[in-house]
């Protein structure tokens, strides 16, 4: 399902980490959950829109998958990403996360829309890379991931697990703003079918770390 992007020699620390972006492993597979919202849509198809054949990865672009809602379960959408140097002194694993927030965010395209799907990703949260003992890798969102909308959780698991923006196979370290919670530690999370299909899971989907 996932996209494996190659870039050539020579590019930029970010714009390696941008061709990283493409998901690995995580299977998608409907489930019968409804949403909180009611039923699915009778008209919408889910089929996920392609991103064209006018670009290629290579040609100033890059192809990643995003994770958007639709029919009850968060599934795999193609987006084409611009390729862009790392400024001087800039972490490459926070700039391709933010690139994927910024993606999930954004608002579904015209074909995405017809096909049913949107985002549940709050406009106002923001990414920060890990703090004081935090482990390697560890993302910390602006609001803490389980204040989140149960979806928007599942959109920014999935999309960000197993990419250039953790560095940690398929799974991803997330964290709340540092201090939230009394110094609540940041968990570790896994793009499940429980997860992608059912709401109630992302109250129980953070483990903690060993």
């Amino acid at each position: 399902m996932s996209t494996t992007l190659r870039t050539a020699r020579g590019l930029r620390t970010a714009a390696v980490a941008l061709a990283a972006l493409a998901l690995g492993g995580c299977g998608i597979r409907s489930t019968p959950v409804p949403v909180d919202a009611g039923p699915a849509p009778s008209r919408v198809s889910c089929a996920a829109p392609g991103t064209g054949e006018e670009q290629y990865p290579g040609d100033g672009v890059v192809r990643v998958d995003v994770f958007l809602v639709c029919g009850g379960d968060v599934t795999a959408v193609e987006r084409t990403v611009p390729l862009e140097g790392a400024e001087p002194g800039r972490d490459a694993r926070l700039e391709a996360a933010r690139e994927l927030l910024d993606e999930l965010q954004r608002s579904p395209s015209g074909a995405e829309t017809e096909a049913g799907f949107s985002s549940a990703v709050p406009a106002s949260l923001e990414v920060t890379g890990p703090e004081g003992d935090d482990p390697e890798g560890t993302l910390r969102l602006s609001e803490a991931p389980g204040g989140l909308p149960p979806f928007a959780l599942a959109q920014i698991v999935c999309t960000f697990a197993g990419t250039a923006a953790t560095g940690r196979g398929d799974s991803v370290v997330l964290g709340g703003p540092a201090g939230d919670g009394g110094g609540k530690p940041p968990l570790g999370y896994s793009c499940t079918g429980a997860l992608r299909g059912g709401p109630e899971a992302a109250e129980t989907a953070g483990t903690p770390l060993p």
